[in-house]
């Protein structure tokens, strides 16, 4: 079963590669603005809870758009949600870096959100439909571009940072414009879905107590990731490009462990067990950066270590919800999405605030809390969850906005 996911993983449909090299590109735009932060801050004279609105603002408006995202990729189809969203990225981003206050760049930030909602998860449903070598090679190469995408965009993002903080949300924009060539030039046409999707669809799919479970964990698990991610430059102490440096290395360990070791893991000890573990280890790292704040070797560590974690956790929380989903995928995406990514739109501001009200290490105490009440979920809904080590024929629903037709016309269409 491994050989032929490592098979899969590399033989792929070339819309398969398109797809996932727009993702690294995407994930890149998050990665961008991190290592600039403490500039914006300073330069913009802003308090780290109000630069940390940059996310919040960000994610909320993604976490409320993946309500939608099913509905017009329903309407429209796939390549052109695909196309709507890196439009609505390329532009925003653009108007980020010409703004003049914090607020306008939140603002803009807000719909540069709505804009990755309509790809990334377009861009998943699409790749699960497309692959070869089933569920668990697509989702492995997904995550590895999402890791690739957060390890580069932080180097990059300190370079152009290091110019100005301007640089960043320029570089985003103009990289997305190859994405979206890339995307125009590789994607076949594809047909409207022949049903159409609600908008309500999603939200009723969380009824289901498995998708319910694992859109629950992934809130909590979100809220340790994001303070770990977008509070930690503040303590930390570095410049924008030291900053890009340990944020390198910390996505390097995302993309290596989500692609090589999380199918390893799965394999040997299950999928439930393996994620109960991870959650507690990035709970244990996050009360180390509680304890030792002050000590920039140790944050620096802390946040390196745990992208090895994390690269596991984002991989099979992401493949469970695949597997547990007894609704069309693109629909349990997006109602799984909005609920993870509630957890990372409150966790940035919060952290902040909780490191202004009280002190810096208080943030990091309550991103553990946050992972530890995720694993108390997930261990608390485990009977709800059977179906997640079971074969991928059963249990899995197709949908109407999957992207299966779209893999038969690219293999027949010579593009694999």
């Amino acid at each position: 079963m491994q050989g032929a996911e490592r098979s899969g993983l590399l033989r792929q449909p070339r819309i398969v590669w398109a797809v996932a090299f727009a993702c690294v590109i995407a994930f890149m735009g998050l990665g961008l603005v991190d290592p600039i932060l403490p500039t914006l801050a300073k330069q913009l004279q802003a308090t780290p809870s109000e630069v940390e609105l940059l996310f919040t603002s960000y994610i909320l408006c993604m976490a409320l758009a993946m309500l939608v995202t099913s509905t017009i990729s329903s309407w429209i189809g796939i390549k052109r949600t695909l196309i709507v969203g890196l439009v609505l990225i390329i532009g925003f981003s653009a108007l980020a870096g010409s703004s003049g206050s914090i607020a306008e760049i939140v603002g803009f930030r807000a719909g540069w959100g709505v804009g990755n909602a309509l790809f990334v998860a377009t861009a998943l449903a699409a790749i699960v439909g497309a692959a070869s070598g089933g569920i668990g090679s697509a989702i492995n190469l997904y995550e590895a571009a999402i890791g690739i995408g957060i390890a580069t965009g932080p180097i990059l993002g300190g370079l152009l940072g290091g110019i100005s903080w301007r640089g960043p949300f320029f570089g985003a924009s103009c990289l997305m414009v190859v994405a979206l060539i890339a995307t125009v030039v590789t994607l076949p046409p594809t047909a409207r879905p022949a049903r159409r999707v609600s908008v309500l669809e999603p939200l009723r799919a969380l009824r289901e107590p498995g998708l319910r479970t694992m859109s629950l964990t992934a809130l909590g698990y979100n809220f340790g990731f994001f303070t770990l991610f977008a509070y930690t430059p503040f303590p930390i102490g570095l410049d924008a490009h030291g900053l890009g440096l340990v944020f390198f290395g910390w996505g390097i360990g995302v993309a290596l462990t989500s692609v090589f070791v999380a199918p390893r893991l799965r394999d040997r000890f299950g999928t439930l067990r393996t994620i109960q573990v991870v959650l507690a280890s990035i709970a244990i790292l996050l009360v180390i950066g509680g304890i030792f704040t002050t000590s920039r070797p140790t944050l620096i560590a802390v946040v390196v270590v745990s992208g090895f974690f994390l690269g596991v956790s984002n991989a099979l929380i992401t493949q469970g919800v695949m597997k547990v989903a007894v609704v069309p995928r693109p629909i349990a995406s997006a109602g799984y999405s909005f609920v993870r990514f509630i957890g990372g739109a409150i966790a940035p501001y919060l952290a902040a605030r909780l490191g202004e009200v009280f002190n810096p290490h208080v943030p990091f105490f309550f991103g553990a809390a946050a992972i530890l009440l995720a694993l108390v979920v997930l261990l608390a809904g485990g009977r709800h969850l059977g179906r997640i080590d079971a074969p991928e024929t059963e249990g899995i629903v197709p949908g109407p906005a999957e992207s299966v037709p779209l893999g038969e016309r690219a293999v027949a269409g010579g593009y694999s």
